[in-house]
């Protein structure tokens, strides 16, 4: 894949995967869990005379308790909304605790708005750092298009990544997400969207392999489950695009009861066989299994959505 330019947003480096919640002190408690680390603090934004939220143009008083996890890749997000009107609140309305946006750190942020709204990437939200790090942020109206919401931050003082110390083995035997995956309807168009904001080609397409070599099995039965991947590679995270096809599959059905977005994250371990035997013994069940098309790896997707509020999918591969 050929690196165009910077793109729309100045770079192409996935910085934060944020998840709305309901109750944060129980997602802390989980996220502690699933990485084998300390449990973080969270706090409370401050005011909008100190916030200075705007959320579809409009001033909102809105305050989120937050908490901010770094992992060797990217950075988690916690996020507990309350009552009053912002895009957070919205997403829980509309589809329940999950994966709200995909953050990258840029230069300016007053210096993307224009080029971003004449390329169709309009404003939705925005507002100031209240936290010791001085900042902001915008959110970006990319969900039709992006099948999710891009947010920008622009920070005024380093904030260095601080990995916590593991006080036990993450749950899943790694704490490096390396993947973020879509469903989508149409992957050539939202690849094109993806191309713009991140300045990298379009990926080419990979289409499931030979049921011989994938051999997949969605909910302990095999399926062919066509489908059509592309994969963008950033400098933190990969970002995989899945268009399902007609045949049986965890992707086809999220597409239908869930509409477009995120999918899965993913972590890469070692004897995966092994591990799923052990994972499936704590109550996490196996939700789909297969190769990889041409056979150098194989995955499993696991029913973690209640506490993690996404499907976790591990990954091994062989060569």
């Amino acid at each position: 894949m050929i690196e165009l330019n910077r793109g729309l947003l100045g770079t192409n480096s996935v910085d934060q995967l944020a998840f709305v919640v309901k109750d944060i002190d129980k997602a802390c408690e989980d996220f502690s869990r699933l990485l084998g680390i300390p449990k973080p603090n969270w706090f409370l934004t401050g005011a909008h005379s100190r916030s200075k939220v705007f959320y579809k143009g409009k001033p909102s008083d809105t305050q989120s308790k937050l908490a901010f996890i770094d992992t060797p890749s990217i950075q988690i997000e916690l996020m507990e909304v309350d009552e009053e009107p912002s895009t957070m609140k919205d997403y829980l309305e509309r589809k329940g605790e999950g994966i709200h946006h995909v953050a990258f750190v840029v230069d300016k942020i007053s210096n993307r708005l224009e080029p971003l709204d004449r390329s169709g990437y309009p404003l939705l939200q925005s507002g100031e750092f209240t936290s010791n790090n001085k900042g902001r942020y915008a959110y970006l109206n990319t969900e039709d298009k992006h099948k999710t919401i891009i947010e920008l931050l622009e920070r005024e003082t380093p904030q260095p990544k601080k990995v916590a110390d593991l006080i036990s083995e993450p749950l899943f035997g790694s704490r490096k997400i390396t993947q973020i995956a879509l469903v989508v309807e149409n992957i050539d168009e939202t690849a094109r969207h993806f191309s713009q904001i991140l300045g990298l080609g379009i990926p080419r397409k990979i289409t499931e392999g030979h049921p011989d070599i994938t051999k997949v099995h969605y909910q302990g039965e095999p399926t062919k489950a066509d489908a059509t991947f592309m994969f963008f590679k950033t400098p933190t995270v990969e970002i995989e695009l899945i268009q399902p096809g007609k045949e049986s599959s965890a992707w086809k059905d999220h597409l239908n009861e869930h509409g477009e977005g995120i999918h899965h994250i993913s972590f890469e371990v070692m004897n995966l066989e092994e591990k799923l035997e052990k994972l499936n013994q704590k109550g996490y069940q196996t939700i789909q299994t297969g190769n990889f098309y041409n056979g150098n790896g194989r995955y499993a997707y696991l029913d973690t959505k209640e506490e993690f509020k996404v499907i976790i999918e591990l990954l091994e591969r062989y060569f």
